[in-house]
């Protein structure tokens, strides 16, 4: 595919749902100069899903597909035994190395629903990191200073804070740095929480003698609760798996405060289209409407039209008319299960996010909020559970 030096389609990668370029002039000659860029973004398989707050990157990505150029998607196999620091304010739990390619393999089917997997190059960090000895790590490090690691937001919150901050992830954006320089990065894309990372890879190659990445952040969607950025483990997102109606419902359920972030990123909108409704907004509209179109674009995006017309017509069946939906899935059980048991077997879910959700008290029995992952049905009797607002089944004990 020949690479495209298109003015306009240029200008809208370097601007739209961007929050800064680093270096704007010389990824701006980069692009124009029609040749063949290496475009790198990397994700730990820390999760086995992926949301629409990962999603604001994959697009740009695509963009950087349409107009011909490489793009590497990197599986952070090594780096995920770590887990990236940024944005936690304790040590991540090190995962076992069979959850870690378990959650890989998840990866490649979400991403093909927004990138051309056939143009992608799929790579592991395993490869290179995998294979260093302790001397490699050791000139590895030489090459950043204490000071230079320890100086970035997160550690530094930590360390003031008196937590722990371990030796391991003091490594995290180092191996990060390495991955540019193994993939021979033109320019590497991630979230603006990232940014620390992204400019270690600068940082090594030019100490390496090669050409320095060019860096792209995008701005963060914040979560469904209107605060924090969205995160599997806050549960205050939306899978790009999710089904129809969870999409949808979770939308209409955000607050207004967050409802000119989610114009901006959660859905393919353009600029014109963006101003247009915060316009709505901004003359009084109703924001209940704004979120309604919305919700019902962000269902079209990764489920089609058809669905998403279903989707809105359930919504306004559901809560406008106080209806409850039809055809609720019944589940038959040999003997009485435990409510983590039920809840993961009726939405299919892990037991332990489960637990997770029932802690948090997002799960009802008989229209009673539970918060006892271990409490028992009885046996010979009849229950309607219930997760969130749209997650509905009835258990036969």
């Amino acid at each position: 595919m020949k690479v495209s030096t298109d003015a306009a389609a240029i200008e809208r990668l370097l601007t739209h749902q961007v929050e800064e370029a680093i270096v704007r002039e010389s990824l701006e000659k980069k692009l124009k100069s029609g040749r063949r860029l290496r475009v790198k973004f990397g994700a730990d398989p820390s999760r086995p899903d992926l949301h629409i707050g990962h999603a604001v990157v994959l697009r740009k990505l695509r963009e950087f597909q349409a107009l011909g150029h490489e793009v590497v998607f990197l599986i952070g196999d090594f780096t995920a035994l770590i887990g990236d620091p940024s944005g936690k304010s304790k040590t991540r739990p090190m995962l076992a190395d069979k959850e870690i390619k378990a959650n890989a393999k998840t990866y490649f089917k979400q991403v093909g629903r927004v990138l051309d997997a056939k143009k992608c190059e799929i790579r592991y960090n395993s490869e290179w990191l995998g294979k260093m000895k302790a001397a490699d790590f050791l000139r590895l490090a030489s090459r950043f200073t204490a000071a230079r690691v320890i100086e970035r937001d997160d550690f530094a919150k930590r360390l003031k804070e008196h937590a722990d901050v371990g030796m391991h992830e003091l490594l995290y954006p180092m191996l990060q740095a390495q991955d540019s320089v193994a993939l021979e990065a033109d320019v590497e894309l991630g979230a603006s929480d990232q940014k620390f990372n992204l400019l270690a890879g600068r940082d090594l190659q030019r100490k390496l003698g090669a050409p320095e990445q060019d860096i792209l952040t995008c701005p963060i969607l914040v979560g469904t609760d209107g605060v924090r950025k969205m995160s599997k483990s806050l549960d205050n997102c939306i899978g790009i798996t999710e089904s129809a109606d969870e999409m949808y419902g979770k939308t209409m359920s955000i607050p207004d405060s967050a409802l000119a972030n989610w114009l901006e990123l959660a859905a393919d909108y353009s600029k014109e289209e963006i101003e247009f409704e915060k316009g709505k907004l901004a003359k009084g509209w109703n924001p209940r409407d704004i979120k309604a179109a919305l919700a019902k674009r962000l269902v079209k995006m990764w489920h089609g039209e058809k669905t998403a017309d279903e989707a809105e017509k359930n919504f306004i069946a559901r809560f406008k008319k106080g209806e409850m939906p039809e055809n609720i899935e019944k589940i038959k059980f040999d003997s009485a299960p435990r409510l983590d048991d039920g809840v993961a077997r009726a939405f299919n879910i892990s037991k332990s996010q489960a637990r997770r959700d029932i802690e948090a008290g997002g799960v009802k029995v008989d229209g009673e909020v539970i918060l006892d992952p271990y409490f028992t049905f009885e046996e010979g009797k009849e229950y309607r559970v219930q997760k969130g607002k749209l997650n509905i089944a009835e258990l036969d004990t």
